[in-house]
């Protein structure tokens, strides 16, 4: 039994902080998970951030709400789904993940919540669980599946890693020199069919 775990920001989806980065004006929010690696630290520079400018949930919705899933990404997607089962696994948060799954047509996603005071500031995170996504993808292993993993940032390497077969998408070049021994992609056709071939 395979089940494929997919990265959502970058595989397929745009990044949600480089978008609202954009929109707010704010070019140090543009820092992701392939910038650093620490993603408690990120967060929590990120809350500062927010908080500094008066942003809260609301303002990050708003933005969300325009974000359109990457060319191709739900037809892949639907194609991959034909195949085998498919999880999503992010370090996104439930409050930011549903107009994005909507627009997806419905996958199933593991990810994380924030912590929201009543007037909309956020104020902290919660992870679903420690190194949510290689602990995810152990438990799937605990029981009875292979896993079959991608994603783009440094976040992801450790459920690349740990499965059956794992694949860089769309990564950084600097991800890609240190890790060569991972085959990397930039078309969701070149993934889909590296994909076909381990099933």
């Amino acid at each position: 039994m395979n089940v494929v775990c997919l990265d959502l920001e970058g595989v397929l989806v745009p990044e949600i902080w480089i978008a609202f980065s954009k929109e707010s004006g704010i070019d140090v929010l543009k820092r992701t998970t392939r910038d650093e690696p620490d993603y408690d630290k990120l967060m929590k520079w990120r809350i500062g951030i927010l908080k500094e400018h008066g942003l809260g949930l609301k303002e990050i919705q708003s933005t969300i709400a325009k974000i359109e899933p990457l060319d191709g990404a739900k037809a892949f997607l639907d194609s991959l789904r034909e195949l085998t089962q498919v999880i999503i696994i992010s370090d996104t948060f439930t409050e930011f993940a549903k107009p994005l799954m909507e627009k997806l047509g419905w996958p199933t996603i593991f990810c994380n919540s924030l912590e929201v005071a009543p007037n909309g500031e956020i104020t902290g995170y919660k992870m679903r669980c420690e190194k949510s996504k290689l602990t995810t993808v152990k438990a799937l292993q605990s029981i009875g599946y292979d896993t079959i993993a991608s994603g783009d940032s440094y976040n992801d390497l450790d459920m690349i890693k740990a499965g059956k077969a794992g694949f860089l998408f769309r990564t950084t070049d600097q991800i890609k020199n240190d890790y060569p021994e991972l085959p990397a992609f930039e078309s969701y056709d070149d993934l889909l069919n590296a994909i076909k071939a381990v099933l």
